[in-house]
């Protein structure tokens, strides 16, 4: 696999490569959808499709902060927590999978160049145990994760609203 001009191997390309394909399941679930039905909450919940995909970009870059700088870093920009998981007035469809595409090619480029075995103490938060620290590993395993759970609730609420499924 090739990253600019680094030639990524083993396993850090076949992390790399596991996390652009459930990248390209999530974005796969709002190919062909209006601003107004990615904007639609589809089921009881909260979440529409492109809200996923803007929470997804807003985690993902929050993680290669920390995988650079630790807890720190990765807190230096507040969030809205409430927010990025809806379609804000004025935000595109297209404008929200352009972020999460620049997102995905910063952290592509940032993991070539990392060393998985770095480690940082994790923000002191009651889902982590006190004193815990992650490897930019644990990271990359981590946002494989959070991005494949989350192209599989987006391809529920893409089938709530047409019909249309990632696979099958």
């Amino acid at each position: 696999m090739s990253i600019s001009n680094q030639v990524v191997t083993g396993e850090r390309a076949d992390l790399l490569a596991t996390l652009r394909r459930h990248r390209g399941f999530l974005r796969q679930t709002v190919d062909g959808l209006t601003d107004e039905q990615a904007a639609r909450r589809s089921t009881v919940s909260e979440l529409c499709l492109g809200g996923l995909i803007k929470h997804v970009a807003v985690v993902e870059e929050r993680w290669m902060r920390f995988a650079v700088g630790g807890a720190e870093a990765m807190q230096s920009q507040p969030v809205d927590w409430a927010g990025q998981f809806r379609m804000q007035e004025g935000e595109t469809l297209a404008g929200l999978l352009d972020e999460f595409d620049r997102v995905a090619r910063a952290t592509d480029e940032l993991l070539a160049t990392l060393d998985l075995d770095t480690a940082h103490p994790l923000p002191t938060a009651p889902w982590f145990e006190p004193g815990t620290s992650w490897s930019v590993r644990r990271v990359l395993l981590h946002l494989i994760a959070e991005t494949a759970q989350h192209a599989g609730h987006a391809d529920i609420l893409r089938e709530s609203i047409d019909g249309a499924k990632t696979m099958g």
